[in-house]
């Protein structure tokens, strides 16, 4: 995702899987979350959530194909001007060079970071692994999809699918230092999964740092999961559980959504960098102390021991929750908005048009002394007083026809959905 930091320690992991069975006839109906857990989202949370993996067959019965599908994948790389980092390929777990399938795309889009699929479809018939990366900026179905998940969970999501050729691997034994779901989109890969050798990583502490506990566990030690998904099985991988995959028979794609956890370490990095405004913990250490000498710095930590306990219980949640929010907003992407559709509804607006909270939009409104302050991602809106009943009313998530919000007449109504649409906070509610 390219943010800061959002991973920490978690519960503790357990060592085996839970194979559920799908409700008969499973298909597209159900919100993100439940078509990947099911009906029973508390016991997932109980069982499941960063705890221990989750294998679900015939999940969907449609094999997910309302999300992406094969025609969907080659139609991305040979007429969307797909470039990098979008697309990357591997081959026997190395990444392959990127200028190996990439190029400009002839007059008027001369940039050399375009995919070429004619390069795409060479390297992949000789047995190269496909990665379309950040699916849910890319591919529609994918992106409806993940801003809904992404409101369930409360935590940033990513989406990269995998396509690889025939008996075919595309990366090693490894783990993530992201929670993660796994759709079986077409074809049949067969999955070996194995406990961590490094329980809960965090963001800086890949697979890499551990490579020969993470080779040593997945050559020695008997599988928690050792099965093959086909289209329509889910399985869910917490962070640091090791797995790997290879395809069998023909062409195998599976769409893997990335959950950026915010955990516990995400608190105490909040809490370091609000201790900052305590002057005694931005004084010097002595003049000519030797840093390397233990003997020297024990007094010095002391004092800091005492000044950090004291200053981090001076430190406010609501501090807190602005800076960690501040990491979840800015890592999530929004509902889209069709900028002339947005623009020509706002400008037509007229009472009994109705509207809705823009999804997955990170917001809070924070009353105060004058105004209301409405409060997103990269910006604060300053709103009169007398707009706060309204305002609570349009982002509580329901749809509401303008002329009926209350605490305003209908032309201020009228006033302030329109700034609001303007602003990306609400869209048209459609039937």
């Amino acid at each position: 995702m390219g943010h800061a930091d959002l991973s920490g320690p978690a519960a503790g992991a357990g060592t085996s899987a839970q194979a559920v069975p799908a409700p008969v006839g499973a298909g597209p109906a159900g919100g993100a979350l439940e078509r990947l857990v099911g009906p029973d989202v508390p016991a997932f949370a109980e069982e499941h959530w960063s705890r221990k993996p989750l294998l679900r067959r015939g999940a969907d019965r449609t094999g997910f194909r309302d999300l992406i599908d094969l025609d969907d994948v080659d139609e991305l790389l040979s007429r969307r001007g797909l470039r990098t980092p979008f697309l990357r390929m591997a081959r026997n777990g190395q990444l392959i060079d990127s200028g190996s399938f990439t190029g400009g795309a002839g007059v008027g889009a001369e940039i050399g970071d375009q995919v070429r699929d004619d390069r795409v479809a060479a390297l992949f018939a000789e047995g190269s692994t496909i990665v379309l990366q950040a699916l849910h900026r890319t591919w529609p179905g994918v992106l409806d999809f993940v801003v809904d998940l992404s409101d369930r969970v409360g935590h940033p999501v990513q989406a990269n699918a995998y396509l690889t050729p025939p008996s075919s691997q595309g990366f090693s034994a490894h783990y993530d230092v992201h929670d993660v779901f796994v759709l079986q989109l077409a074809g049949r890969k067969h999955w070996t999964v194995h406990a961590p050798v490094h329980p809960a990583p965090l963001r800086s502490q890949p697979w890499t740092e551990h490579r020969e506990a993470v080779t040593a566990s997945a050559r020695d030690d008997a599988p928690a999961i050792d099965s093959v998904l086909e289209p329509g099985d889910v399985m869910y991988l917490p962070r640091g559980w090791l797995h790997s995959a290879v395809a069998l028979g023909g062409v195998s794609a599976h769409l893997t959504l990335g959950v950026h956890v915010v955990t516990q370490f995400a608190l105490v990095e909040a809490l370091t960098s609000l201790v900052s405004s305590d002057e005694r913990l931005r004084a010097s250490l002595p003049l000519g102390v030797d840093v390397a000498d233990p003997a020297q710095l024990a007094p010095q930590l002391d004092h800091v021991r005492s000044a950090l306990i004291e200053a981090v219980r001076r430190v406010s949640p609501e501090d807190v929750a602005r800076r960690v929010r501040g990491r979840v907003w800015s890592g999530r992407r929004p509902e889209p908005i069709g900028p002339l559709a947005a623009a020509a509804f706002a400008g037509r607006l007229e009472p009994g048009d109705v509207v809705r909270l823009r999804a997955g939009l990170g917001h809070r409104l924070v009353p105060g002394k004058d105004s209301v302050v409405l409060e997103l991602p990269d910006r604060q809106l300053s709103l009169p007083t007398a707009t706060g009943e309204a305002l609570r009313a349009v982002l509580n998530g329901a749809a509401w026809p303008v002329g009926r919000l209350p605490g305003l007449d209908e032309p201020d109504q009228v006033v302030l959905v329109r700034r609001l649409l303007r602003e990306g906070v609400l869209v048209a509610a459609t039937p």
